[in-house]
């Protein structure tokens, strides 16, 4: 297929894209399809159905921080599904699981309703690292009664999936194609006609490009905002590095996941890098 309209420079940010990289997984898992075969590898359910999905989901809170969902989906049995991509171990914490899946709870319910009708919820991290380091596909977080041992049945369900694991079994699979920037080495037929689409496709590269170019805009924006609030004269390398540390605060990542969320070149990061060790 003919590509020669966009850059180089474009089509390598695009090449290098995987599914752990959120900005491509949430174009990626805009597909129901997708979805469904993602949450029915980690809950190990063939019957399930999901009905309804939508990436970049944010959830207002009038009183507090609001959050914005990398993607969220519903099933036939209305149970609610917010899955979240994490590179950096800082931005799965524990306590960011326990308000995802609060604020859920917050948008689900309507005044005078009963307690008994709010349905079940999930909140799914994939995270690069084995953030528990225990070696587990898999981590479940459910309460219980510490008394008794016996779960303590509220709905409410937190998973994290460990980006590291390679097993022979369909966790192992998924996290295999999580990590491919080549759909011909994905396992998954679904997953990688998927990410196929936007690599190779004119119509999908064109959308990935300026879903790129968006993400830099709104970084330029609000790192230019951040700099006049704070009394900055930026240059471009200046300019470019608070957008980084805007980033970083903002989201609470790390360097390279900023870098990562601005779809910076591997040369704009190297020479990051050094205005920052300056």
């Amino acid at each position: 297929m003919v590509l020669s309209c966009y850059s180089e420079k474009d089509l390598e940010r695009i090449r290098a894209f995987r599914l752990i990289d959120d900005t491509f997984m949430t174009v990626v898992f805009q597909d129901i399809q997708c979805t469904q075969l993602l949450i029915r590898c980690v809950l190990q359910r063939d019957d399930l159905e999901v009905l309804r999905v939508q990436t970049q989901r944010e959830l207002k809170n009038l009183w507090g921080r609001s959050v914005r969902l990398d993607i969220l989906a519903s099933d036939s049995q209305g149970v609610l599904y917010n899955i979240e991509v994490q590179r950096d171990d800082a931005g799965a914490v524990h306590r960011r699981a326990r308000y995802n899946s609060s604020l859920l709870d917050a948008h689900i319910t309507e005044p005078g309703e009963d307690y008994e009708a709010l349905g079940e919820t999930y909140v799914i991290f994939i995270t690069e690292n084995d953030v528990f380091k225990e070696g587990c596909p898999l981590y479940h977080i459910d309460r219980m009664v510490r008394e008794t041992g016996a779960p303590f049945e509220d709905g409410e369900h937190i998973l994290y999936v460990n980006g590291q694991y390679r097993g022979d079994d369909p966790v192992g699979v998924l996290m295999h194609d999580f990590f491919c920037c080549d759909p011909a080495e994905m396992e998954n037929p679904i997953l990688a006609q998927n990410v196929r689409y936007y690599k190779e496709n004119p119509k999908g590269v064109e959308q990935m490009c300026r879903i790129a170019e968006e993400i830099k805009a709104e970084g330029r924006a609000e790192g230019r905002a951040e700099g006049r609030a704070e009394g900055r004269v930026e240059g471009r390398a200046e300019g470019r590095a608070e957008m980084v540390r805007h980033v970083m605060r903002t989201k609470g990542v790390s360097f390279t996941g900023a870098c990562d969320y601005l779809v910076l070149s591997a040369s704009e990061r190297s020479a990051l890098e050094e205005l920052f060790r300056s």
